[in-house]
């Protein structure tokens, strides 16, 4: 199990800016030790830095209190909000993610869903009735590039509660109509969608679990 944190910055895009050089050290270095399974920027829909996506492969709130202690972001106000999940990658044979010395697009490549369940009490009985088909559906996917990197949200008890998936969809309408096509949409399990626009940073990342 790690953590996803899911930060916004603050209305000064100067700060991001003025800590990215110290941001990318961190992250570079959680990555070479593994203990940053993927970091991505969000994007508003006019291709602003809106925020961040950071997913921790750490094994408790230690882990997490010691890379929020670390990250410029949080410490010199890039960020003005962020909200932390217990976070668990499926385990997947998900392709590698980008190295260091490949290229870094300058447009939107992929797209960050952060789908939350329903919150009544027939919600954990709906995801568990559709979970093998939906992975079934996502194995393949992971496998061509389609699925970039997915899993669980989790309540503090280790239940599911959510998901949130990073997929090779380049606009929102894509992202949309592959998902209007799962299971866990279908069959009523999320209920309240988001979507946003990223790409990725080029770091040396670990294989994800699975892969």
């Amino acid at each position: 199990m790690g953590y996803a944190i899911i930060a916004w910055d603050g209305p000064d895009p100067s700060r991001r800016a003025a800590a990215r050089d110290r941001h990318l050290s961190v992250i570079t270095r959680w990555a070479e030790e593994g203990r940053l399974a993927l970091g991505v920027p969000l994007f508003t829909p006019d291709w602003q830095p809106a925020g961040s996506l950071m997913v921790l492969e750490v094994p408790d709130r230690a882990g997490l209190d010691a890379y929020l202690g670390e990250e410029p972001f949080a410490a010199e106000g890039v960020w003005a909000r962020w909200t932390v999940h217990p976070f668990r990658i499926a385990p997947l044979r998900y392709r590698p993610l980008p190295q260091p010395g490949e290229p870094i697009s300058a447009t939107r490549t992929h797209t960050v869903i952060v789908a939350m369940d329903g919150t009544d009490a027939a919600a954990p009985a709906r995801r568990a009735a559709v979970r093998e088909a939906h992975l079934a559906r996502v194995v393949p996917m992971a496998a061509d590039g389609t699925l970039a990197m997915g899993g669980a949200i989790l309540d503090e008890a280790g239940a599911m509660r959510g998901s949130i998936a990073v997929t090779r969809h380049a606009s929102d309408d894509a992202a949309r109509a592959w998902l209007a096509e799962d299971p866990y949409v279908t069959d009523g399990v999320w209920n309240d969608i988001a979507l946003h626009g990223t790409r990725f940073a080029p770091l040396p990342y670990r294989a994800l679990p699975g892969a």
